[in-house]
Protein backbone atom coordinates (compact mmCIF):
# COMPACT_ATOMS: atom_id res chain seq x y z
CA UNK A 1 0.00 0.00 0.00
CA UNK A 2 1.52 3.06 -1.03
CA UNK A 3 2.01 6.11 1.23
CA UNK A 4 -1.06 8.79 0.59
CA UNK A 5 -2.93 10.83 2.71
CA UNK A 6 -5.92 9.44 4.57
CA UNK A 7 -9.17 10.09 2.65
CA UNK A 8 -11.61 7.84 4.40
CA UNK A 9 -12.42 5.69 7.67
CA UNK A 10 -14.69 2.78 8.46
CA UNK A 11 -15.36 2.10 11.73
CA UNK A 12 -16.39 -0.91 13.19
CA UNK A 13 -17.83 -1.06 16.71
CA UNK A 14 -19.75 -3.95 18.75
CA UNK A 15 -23.21 -1.95 19.65
CA UNK A 16 -25.31 0.63 18.32
CA UNK A 17 -24.56 3.38 21.71
CA UNK A 18 -20.82 3.67 20.31
CA UNK A 19 -22.23 4.28 16.84
CA UNK A 20 -24.23 7.39 18.14
CA UNK A 21 -21.32 8.14 20.07
CA UNK A 22 -18.69 8.25 17.14
CA UNK A 23 -21.09 10.03 14.96
CA UNK A 24 -21.15 13.44 16.80
CA UNK A 25 -17.23 12.74 18.15
CA UNK A 26 -15.20 12.18 15.30
CA UNK A 27 -15.77 14.85 13.41
CA UNK A 28 -13.88 17.21 15.50
CA UNK A 29 -11.32 14.80 15.36
CA UNK A 30 -10.92 13.65 11.85
CA UNK A 31 -11.41 17.35 10.49
CA UNK A 32 -12.38 16.92 6.85
CA UNK A 33 -11.63 13.44 6.72
CA UNK A 34 -15.06 11.11 5.60
CA UNK A 35 -15.76 8.30 7.40
CA UNK A 36 -18.70 5.62 8.57
CA UNK A 37 -19.36 3.94 11.27
CA UNK A 38 -20.70 0.15 11.31
CA UNK A 39 -22.46 -1.23 14.48
CA UNK A 40 -23.33 -4.46 15.31
CA UNK A 41 -25.41 -5.87 17.94
CA UNK A 42 -23.03 -7.05 20.56
CA UNK A 43 -19.49 -8.37 20.51
CA UNK A 44 -20.01 -11.65 19.74
CA UNK A 45 -21.61 -10.55 15.82
CA UNK A 46 -18.42 -8.23 15.65
CA UNK A 47 -15.91 -10.94 16.17
CA UNK A 48 -18.26 -13.62 14.18
CA UNK A 49 -18.20 -11.34 11.14
CA UNK A 50 -14.76 -9.99 11.37
CA UNK A 51 -12.71 -12.49 9.13
CA UNK A 52 -14.87 -12.18 6.46
CA UNK A 53 -15.28 -8.37 6.90
CA UNK A 54 -11.52 -7.82 6.84
CA UNK A 55 -10.69 -10.43 3.83
CA UNK A 56 -13.09 -8.08 2.32
CA UNK A 57 -10.99 -5.36 2.61
CA UNK A 58 -8.32 -6.60 1.78
CA UNK A 59 -9.58 -7.33 -2.03
CA UNK A 60 -11.09 -3.40 -2.18
CA UNK A 61 -9.79 -1.24 0.62
CA UNK A 62 -7.89 1.89 -1.11
CA UNK A 63 -4.66 3.24 -0.21
CA UNK A 64 -6.10 6.79 1.11
CA UNK A 65 -8.62 4.25 3.36
CA UNK A 66 -8.20 2.75 6.76
CA UNK A 67 -10.40 0.16 9.02
CA UNK A 68 -10.36 0.88 12.59
CA UNK A 69 -12.20 -1.31 14.93
CA UNK A 70 -13.51 -0.74 18.53
CA UNK A 71 -14.47 -2.61 21.06
CA UNK A 72 -15.23 -2.89 25.06
CA UNK A 73 -12.74 -4.78 27.06
CA UNK A 74 -15.98 -5.56 29.67
CA UNK A 75 -14.60 -8.73 31.34
CA UNK A 76 -11.91 -9.71 29.01
CA UNK A 77 -8.39 -9.56 29.23
CA UNK A 78 -7.15 -6.43 27.65
CA UNK A 79 -4.24 -7.61 25.51
CA UNK A 80 -5.79 -10.96 25.18
CA UNK A 81 -8.51 -9.18 23.01
CA UNK A 82 -5.88 -7.01 21.11
CA UNK A 83 -3.80 -10.38 20.18
CA UNK A 84 -7.26 -11.63 19.00
CA UNK A 85 -8.03 -8.62 16.61
CA UNK A 86 -4.15 -8.41 15.73
CA UNK A 87 -4.41 -11.91 14.96
CA UNK A 88 -7.66 -11.44 12.49
CA UNK A 89 -6.53 -8.78 10.59
CA UNK A 90 -3.05 -10.31 9.77
CA UNK A 91 -4.85 -13.42 8.32
CA UNK A 92 -6.68 -11.01 6.49
CA UNK A 93 -3.52 -10.05 4.91
CA UNK A 94 -4.00 -6.31 6.35
CA UNK A 95 -1.07 -4.30 8.24
CA UNK A 96 -2.29 -2.94 11.53
CA UNK A 97 -0.60 -0.75 13.10
CA UNK A 98 0.32 -2.11 16.21
CA UNK A 99 2.51 -4.45 13.68
CA UNK A 100 3.91 -1.92 10.66
CA UNK A 101 6.73 -0.93 12.06
CA UNK A 102 6.17 3.03 11.20
CA UNK A 103 5.38 2.00 7.69
CA UNK A 104 1.66 1.99 5.65
CA UNK A 105 -1.24 0.34 7.87
CA UNK A 106 -4.74 -0.52 7.04
CA UNK A 107 -6.17 -1.31 9.78
CA UNK A 108 -6.41 0.28 13.40
CA UNK A 109 -7.74 -1.88 17.02
CA UNK A 110 -8.71 -0.30 19.97
CA UNK A 111 -9.87 -1.72 22.94
CA UNK A 112 -12.44 1.18 25.34
CA UNK A 113 -11.13 -0.04 28.58
CA UNK A 114 -14.15 -1.31 30.05
CA UNK A 115 -16.98 0.05 28.28
CA UNK A 116 -18.23 3.55 25.94
CA UNK A 117 -19.34 5.07 29.67
CA UNK A 118 -15.96 5.25 30.31
CA UNK A 119 -15.50 7.91 27.71
CA UNK A 120 -18.25 9.37 29.32
CA UNK A 121 -16.76 9.55 33.34
CA UNK A 122 -13.85 11.19 31.13
CA UNK A 123 -15.58 14.10 30.28
CA UNK A 124 -17.86 14.79 33.14
CA UNK A 125 -18.98 17.92 31.95
CA UNK A 126 -20.43 16.93 29.25
CA UNK A 127 -22.26 14.32 31.25
CA UNK A 128 -23.56 17.37 33.03
CA UNK A 129 -24.12 19.24 30.17
CA UNK A 130 -26.66 16.52 29.20
CA UNK A 131 -27.85 15.96 32.28
CA UNK A 132 -27.67 18.81 34.77
CA UNK A 133 -28.62 17.34 37.82
CA UNK A 134 -26.34 15.43 38.02
CA UNK A 135 -22.94 16.06 40.31
CA UNK A 136 -20.49 18.12 39.62
CA UNK A 137 -18.39 16.64 42.52
CA UNK A 138 -18.95 13.18 40.93
CA UNK A 139 -15.23 13.08 39.16
CA UNK A 140 -13.12 14.42 42.41
CA UNK A 141 -14.12 11.32 44.35
CA UNK A 142 -11.65 8.81 44.80
CA UNK A 143 -13.96 5.82 42.95
CA UNK A 144 -14.56 8.18 40.14
CA UNK A 145 -10.86 9.93 39.49
CA UNK A 146 -9.18 7.15 37.00
CA UNK A 147 -11.95 6.79 34.35
CA UNK A 148 -10.91 3.40 33.39
CA UNK A 149 -10.82 2.07 36.63
CA UNK A 150 -13.89 2.16 38.41
CA UNK A 151 -15.02 -0.38 40.62
CA UNK A 152 -18.14 -2.18 39.73
CA UNK A 153 -18.75 -1.53 36.50
CA UNK A 154 -18.84 2.00 34.18
CA UNK A 155 -21.80 1.50 32.99
CA UNK A 156 -23.43 0.29 36.22
CA UNK A 157 -21.44 3.04 37.99
CA UNK A 158 -23.38 6.07 35.70
CA UNK A 159 -26.78 4.55 35.69
CA UNK A 160 -26.54 4.89 39.63
CA UNK A 161 -25.49 8.33 39.81
CA UNK A 162 -27.89 9.33 36.91
CA UNK A 163 -30.52 7.92 38.81
CA UNK A 164 -29.78 9.02 42.08
CA UNK A 165 -30.00 12.74 40.17
CA UNK A 166 -33.59 11.71 38.74
CA UNK A 167 -32.88 10.63 35.27
CA UNK A 168 -33.37 6.87 33.73
CA UNK A 169 -35.67 5.50 36.76
CA UNK A 170 -36.39 2.73 34.81
CA UNK A 171 -32.65 1.99 34.14
CA UNK A 172 -30.48 3.62 31.74
CA UNK A 173 -30.74 4.00 28.01
CA UNK A 174 -27.63 3.62 26.74
CA UNK A 175 -28.07 5.14 23.09
CA UNK A 176 -30.63 7.53 24.58
CA UNK A 177 -27.50 8.42 26.31
CA UNK A 178 -25.24 8.97 23.86
CA UNK A 179 -27.18 11.00 21.62
CA UNK A 180 -27.45 13.36 24.98
CA UNK A 181 -23.63 13.33 25.73
CA UNK A 182 -21.85 12.70 23.29
CA UNK A 183 -22.58 16.16 21.35
CA UNK A 184 -21.45 17.95 24.09
CA UNK A 185 -18.14 15.67 24.25
CA UNK A 186 -14.58 17.42 23.84
CA UNK A 187 -11.95 15.21 22.89
CA UNK A 188 -8.82 17.52 23.98
CA UNK A 189 -10.31 17.41 27.74
CA UNK A 190 -10.89 13.76 27.96
CA UNK A 191 -9.34 12.23 31.00
CA UNK A 192 -9.84 8.76 29.83
CA UNK A 193 -6.55 7.01 29.13
CA UNK A 194 -8.27 4.72 26.36
CA UNK A 195 -10.31 7.22 25.18
CA UNK A 196 -6.92 9.24 24.82
CA UNK A 197 -5.50 6.05 22.89
CA UNK A 198 -8.31 6.14 20.55
CA UNK A 199 -8.34 9.88 19.98
CA UNK A 200 -4.74 10.55 19.52
CA UNK A 201 -4.23 7.73 16.97
CA UNK A 202 -7.22 9.02 14.80
CA UNK A 203 -5.46 12.57 14.88
CA UNK A 204 -1.54 10.75 14.10
CA UNK A 205 -4.18 9.31 10.91
CA UNK A 206 -5.07 12.85 9.65
CA UNK A 207 -2.00 14.11 9.98
CA UNK A 208 -0.79 12.11 7.91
Amino acid sequence: MSSMKVEYIEFLVEEPSMEVALRAILPSILGGISFEVFQHQCKDELFARLPARLTGYRNWLRPGWRVVVVVDRDDDDCHELKARLEKMATAAGLVTKSNAGGSQFAVVNRVAIEELEAWYFGDWAAVRAAYPRASARVCSQANYRDPDAIPGGTWEALERILQQSGYFKGGLRKIAAARAIAPHMVPARNRSRSFQVFRDALIQMASQ
